[in-house]
């Protein structure tokens, strides 16, 4: 359980000392909230944050917003006032109920201590069922006070994950057997279920190449020849293109965000929609046949149902070819140092099981472009929310998950000064994540699109003037300043086999951008170059 005590929850901190709960003091309710997601994927289970009422509380929430857009089972508890003064601005109250109801599967405001274990035990079947999702319980401090002596009813057993019908696995078997370009793509219920192997086998029996939004990323080896990458605004040329030329797009697990397809009209093949939340069927893109179940078993059932021998296809050779046009030379050995470089060095000293979390900005894109993953759920990132602060408080909570893994969070230090002082949290409890900071001191991102959409004109970006080597140590962290590309690899390799929280402050070309950056609307599809400075690669 990540969290910071307050004067609400301060009866239940006092049981928590004769319990075997351990608890993990952060330094900022946000981090615990991301602490607790980062716990949730890589267990597959649900992560625990606990904060106080008023401030405490509304400091959890962008936490939890992240939980729910990713699809994430974290269970919030927040303090409360006591139930005899709610609703009369008593001093540290506010209305928690209600700014968490859009952002969580389920809320609970427990009034009666006789139910508290049964919404418990409740709060936990809803977070893991169905499409998983985070979920709030908010507990007036007279409640946690108040004896209980009313045993809990039975726990409901858990839902059982919706299955297709076998109409639809025969429709879907049809569509894919039927087309000359077929294309699947992975998003983030297929990477929760972990239905790579499945995904890879019905590729193969197809001959169809696979692409993965950002949250998908993972769930196939990227080193697979069918597998061209990530789609998307700054996704791979490669999947992209497959994207734009198909036939018949299974998509499993998948959103359609706008970040990944632009605009809804855009989408002109037949779309096979395999979702186990039933409301995203037709949300962004009306599919041609809807399939509302778990992504694992859809995939199973349709591959079981397709009577076609493994074949070469024209449309898997292009695609294989296209892999090979779009590999970009990132063997730059040149100073400043090129954040492709580092991507590609810290690929080379991971070993294959490394969990890797991000930031949001520059970072994340070059993370998510350049690096290959080779495990499932091995690659975390907020990816509908965009939460800058993400990446280190979800690095701790997925060490915590994983003791025996290498853990490190590929960071922009615009957004790891956002919660730098979580670097604290894992120095204390001697949690050894490694921290890439992809130095440019800057907003990357924020300068990129200033460039590219707004004449260059470049304002409220720049944030030079901190020396993250000193303020790192200043937590109780390892710190290592790396300025020349042959410094690198060494730097990286000590960072990861460190028994202490280790930053890596790497001094990156202030002056590269992420690309390619394409803009897919109504009209069609833009790519943007710019100053690209792997032209004729990717």
């Amino acid at each position: 359980m990540f969290g910071i005590p307050g004067a609400a929850t301060l009866p239940l901190y006092d049981e928590l000392l004769q319990s075997d709960i351990r608890h993990i003091l952060v330094r900022h309710e946000q981090g615990a909230a991301h602490m607790a997601d980062g716990y949730a994927r890589v267990k597959k289970a649900p992560g625990m944050c606990i904060a106080t009422s008023g401030a405490g509380a509304t400091n959890l929430v962008s936490g939890m917003a992240t939980a729910y857009l990713d699809s994430s089972p974290v269970i919030a508890i927040t303090g409360q006032v006591p139930t005899t003064v709610l609703g009369s601005d008593g001093f540290q109250e506010a209305d928690i109920f209600s700014l968490m109801m859009p952002i969580t599967k389920h809320n609970f405001r427990v009034t009666d201590p006789s139910t508290l274990a049964t919404d418990f035990r409740s709060a936990f079947r809803i977070a893991m069922s169905g499409r998983c999702g985070p979920v709030h319980i908010d507990i007036p401090k007279d409640v946690l006070t108040r004896e209980n002596g009313v045993p809990p009813r039975p726990t409901p057993l858990p839902d059982t994950p919706p299955l297709p019908s076998s109409d639809q696995v025969s429709v879907a078997a049809k569509m894919l057997m039927q087309a000359e370009r077929p294309l699947i793509m992975l998003g983030g219920g297929a990477n929760w279920s972990g239905a790579g192997p499945e995904a890879l086998a019905l590729a193969d029996q197809l001959a169809a190449p696979i692409v993965t939004t950002l949250m998908g990323k993972g769930t196939v080896p990227e080193t697979h020849p069918l597998v061209l990458g990530m789609i998307g605004m700054h996704g791979r040329a490669a999947a992209n293109y497959a994207l734009e030329n198909c036939d018949v797009l299974l998509a499993v697990g998948a959103r359609f965000s706008d970040r990944s397809i632009g605009e809804p009209g855009s989408c002109r093949m037949k779309v096979i929609h395999v979702d186990i939340d039933r409301t995203e069927m037709g949300k962004n893109v009306c599919p041609t046949l809807g399939i509302a179940a778990e992504a694992k078993a859809s995939l199973a059932a349709i591959r079981g149902a397709i009577n076609l021998k493994v074949h070469s296809s024209n449309w898997s050779q292009t695609s294989g070819e296209m892999i090979k046009r779009c590999s970009c030379d990132i063997d730059v050995c040149e100073d400043p140092i090129s954040p492709r470089k580092v991507i590609r060095e810290l690929d080379a000293v991971l070993p294959s099981d490394a969990i890797i979390v991000t930031e949001v900005g520059q970072c994340q894109m070059w993370a998510a472009h350049f690096l290959d993953i080779k495990d499932q759920r091995s690659f975390i990132t907020s990816g509908g929310l965009g939460c800058m602060g993400f990446g280190l408080p979800a690095a701790i909570g997925a060490k915590f998950a994983a003791p025996d893994r290498k853990v490190v969070d590929i960071a922009g230090d615009g957004s790891f000064t956002m919660v730098c002082q979580e670097l604290a949290t894992a120095a204390k409890e001697e949690i050894p994540v490694a921290i890439a900071l992809l130095n440019n001191s800057r907003l990357g991102m924020i300068k990129q699109h200033q460039r590219l959409f707004y004449g260059d004109r470049l304002t409220a970006q720049d944030l030079s003037g901190i020396d993250m080597v000193k303020l790192a140590e200043s937590f109780g962290a390892e710190a290592i300043r790396v300025d020349q590309h042959q410094d690198l690899a060494p730097a990286l390799q000590q960072a990861i086999e460190s028994d202490r929280p280790c930053l890596v402050d790497i001094q990156i070309n202030r002056e590269e951008d992420i690309f390619p950056l394409t803009l897919r609307t109504a009209a069609g599809v833009n790519v943007h170059r710019g100053s690209c400075p792997y032209e004729g690669g990717c």
